[in-house]
C-alpha cells in the first residue's frame, strides 16, 4: 500500500488505537533508545513514524511478520535535520498544526539549514528537495500546456551541429567518428526552429538542454534547460503580452498568489517580495542608460570613436570588462551596472542596439536599434526575445560584423551560417521568438539561491580515473 494511501485511510485513528490485523511494509528501521524503537516509512513525500515501546519489542515475533530485502543499501540517504516540530521528530498535539502549516510549497521562502546540499553521487532526496524537483516538473508542465493551448507544436531539433550558432556563447566541441569531423553541442535551437517557420510550421517550441562552455556561479551552469518558442505573424510587443500571461498565470497556479518570497539578499536577511502582477515594467535600454549614467551613447556603435567612448565610460564608473573590449561587451557591462540592478520585480529592458542583437529585426521607428527585449527578475535575466530578422542580406551583414568581433578575440560572437541565410531566402513570415531559462525560473519559485538546487548537475571526481576500463570507484567532491 502506498504511504499516501495509508495515511488517507487511517488518518482518523485516535492516539493509542490499534488495528491488530493491519500489515504494512517497513522502509527503514532505527533504534532510538533501549526502551523505544522507531520505524520510519517514506514515500511520495510523506512519512509515517511508528513507535513501539518495550512491550512491543518483547513481542517482536508478532510484529513485524516478515522482512524482505529488495535491494542492498550501503549508505543512508541524507534526511532533514531534526528540529522541534519537524517531520523528523515525533509531533505533540501542540505543535502538530504548526508543523503542518510550515510545510513548504512553491512561492514560500525556504530554510536550507533543514537539508543537505552537496555534490554527491545521489542528490539528497529528503521531502523538501523532492518537492523542489516536483515543482520544477510542474513548471515545465504548465509551460508546455500554455503553449499547446495557443496552438504551438512541440518539436525536437539536433543537439549536435556542424556550425556553432543561435546564441552569443562559447560552444562545447566533440568529434563525430563516422563523419570524421568536429561537431558542436548546441548553445541554442534558434536557427533550427526558425527553419521550421520557413517550412510552414507557424508556431513551434522546444524544451531541452543547451550547452555553453562558460563559467559557473550561483545562476550559471554549462548544461541548462531552456524553452524556446517562435510565433509567426507576431512581433516583440505580442511576446511581451504572452510572457506576462505565461508567468503571472504560472505563479498564480503554483503558489496561489501573484507575489512570492525570495531570499535575494542572503539567508541571514529577510526575504524580499516579488510581484508578478501584469503589466510588467518596461524601460528603454539606451534612453534609461543615458538618464542614469549621464552618458550620451553614440548613435553609430560600429566606429572606433564609439568603442573608445564606451571603454572610457566603463573605466570612469569602475565597471570591469575583460578583453576583448568590443562595443557589444562594453555596453552590456554598462547595462548590467546601471539598469539590471533596478530590476527586482519583473522588468522588460527593450530596444537593444543592433550591435548587441545580430538575429533581431531593426526597430521600425528607431534607427540603429532592434525590436528586442530581455526580461529581468531579481536582477537576473530570465528570458530574451525579439522580432526576428527575416532579411537574408541584412542577416549576412550582421554575421560579418560578428566575425569581426571574433577576430578581435570574442569567442562568444556568432559565426556565419550560410545554410540559415539560404533558408531565409525562401521567405520567412513576420515572426517573433523567445527563449526562457527553466532553471532560473525554478530557482525563483522555489526560493533556491544556487542553480544546482533545482537540477541534477554534473559533478567533478575527487581523483582522475581511467574511463577506458578501470574498476576504480568514482569518488565525488
Amino acid at each position: 500500500m502506498p504511504i499516501t494511501e495509508f495515511i488517507e485511510k487511517y488518518r482518523n485513528l485516535s492516539i493509542g488505537e490499534h488495528l491488530e490485523s493491519t500489515e504494512i511494509s517497513l522502509a527503514e528501521n532505527r533504534a532510538s533508545s533501549s526502551k523505544l524503537l522507531f520505524y520510519d516509512l517514506y514515500g511520495d513525500g510523506m512519512k509515517i513514524q511508528v513507535m513501539a515501546d518495550a512491550k512491543g519489542r518483547a513481542e517482536k515475533e508478532n510484529f513485524p511478520k516478515l522482512f524482505t530485502v529488495l535491494a542492498p543499501c550501503l549508505h543512508m540517504l541524507p534526511r532533514r535535520k531534526v528540529v522541534a516540530g519537524s517531520d523528523e521528530a515525533p509531533l505533540s498535539k501542540e505543535n502538530e498544526k504548526e508543523a503542518t502549516d510550515s510545510v513548504w510549497t512553491p512561492g514560500k521562502s525556504r530554510n536550507p539549514e533543514t537539508y543537505s546540499l552537496r555534490d554527491q553521487p545521489v542528490p539528497p532526496m529528503n521531502p523538501e528537495v523532492q518537492n523542489i524537483f516536483k515543482s520544477r516538473a510542474r513548471i515545465i508542465s504548465y509551460y508546455r500546456n500554455f503553449l499547446d493551448n495557443l496552438g504551438f507544436t512541440e518539436v525536437e531539433t539536433p543537439t549536435m551541429n556542424m556550425i556553432p550558432g543561435g546564441a552569443a556563447a562559447r560552444p562545447f566541441e566533440t568529434h563525430h567518428n563516422d563523419l570524421d569531423r568536429k561537431m558542436y553541442l548546441r548553445a541554442s535551437p534558434e536557427l533550427h526552429l526558425k527553419k521550421l517557420i520557413v517550412g510552414g510550421l507557424n508556431r513551434v517550441y522546444e524544451i531541452g538542454k543547451q550547452f555553453r562552455n562558460e563559467g559557473m556561479d550561483l545562476t550559471h551552469i554549462p548544461e541548462f534547460t531552456m524553452c524556446e518558442f517562435y510565433m509567426a505573424y507576431a512581433d516583440y510587443n505580442d511576446l511581451m503580452e504572452v510572457t506576462e500571461q505565461l508567468l503571472s498565470g504560472m505563479v498564480k497556479k503554483l503558489t496561489g498568489s501573484l507575489r512570492i518570497k525570495y531570499h535575494a539578499n542572503g539567508l541571514e536577511n529577510e526575504p524580499i517580495d516579488i510581484d508578478f502582477t501584469p503589466p510588467f515594467r518596461r524601460i528603454d535600454l539606451i534612453s534609461e542608460l543615458e538618464k542614469m549614467s549621464n552618458l550620451s551613447i553614440p548613435k553609430d556603435l560600429t566606429t572606433e570613436a564609439a568603442n573608445k567612448y564606451l571603454l572610457d565610460a566603463c573605466q570612469r564608473f569602475d565597471v570591469k570588462c575583460p578583453p576583448p573590449h568590443t562595443a557589444t561587451r562594453l555596453l552590456d557591462k554598462l547595462v548590467g551596472h546601471f539598469l539590471e540592478e533596478t530590476c527586482i520585480h519583473p522588468t522588460f529592458i527593450i530596444n537593444h542596439p543592433e550591435v548587441m542583437s545580430p538575429l533581431a529585426k531593426w526597430h521600425r521607428s528607431e534607427p540603429g536599434l532592434t525590436e528586442r527585449f530581455e526580461l529581468f527578475v531579481n536582477k537576473c535575466e530570465l528570458c530574451n526575445a525579439y522580432t526576428e530578422l527575416n532579411d537574408p542580406e541584412v542577416q549576412r551583414r550582421r554575421f560579418a560584423e560578428q566575425m569581426k568581433d571574433r577576430q578581435l578575440g570574442d569567442d562568444e560572437a556568432m559565426v556565419l551560417d550560410e545554410t540559415f541565410c539560404t533558408a531565409l531566402e525562401y521567405g520567412v513570415p513576420p515572426t517573433a521568438g523567445l527563449g526562457m531559462g527553466i532553471d532560473r525560473l525554478a530557482m525563483l519559485l522555489t526560493d533556491s539561491q544556487n542553480v544546482k538546487e533545482v537540477l541534477f548537475p554534473a559533478m567533478s571526481p575527487l581523483e582522475e580515473i581511467d574511463v577506458q576500463g578501470s574498476d576504480q570507484l568514482l569518488k565525488w567532491k
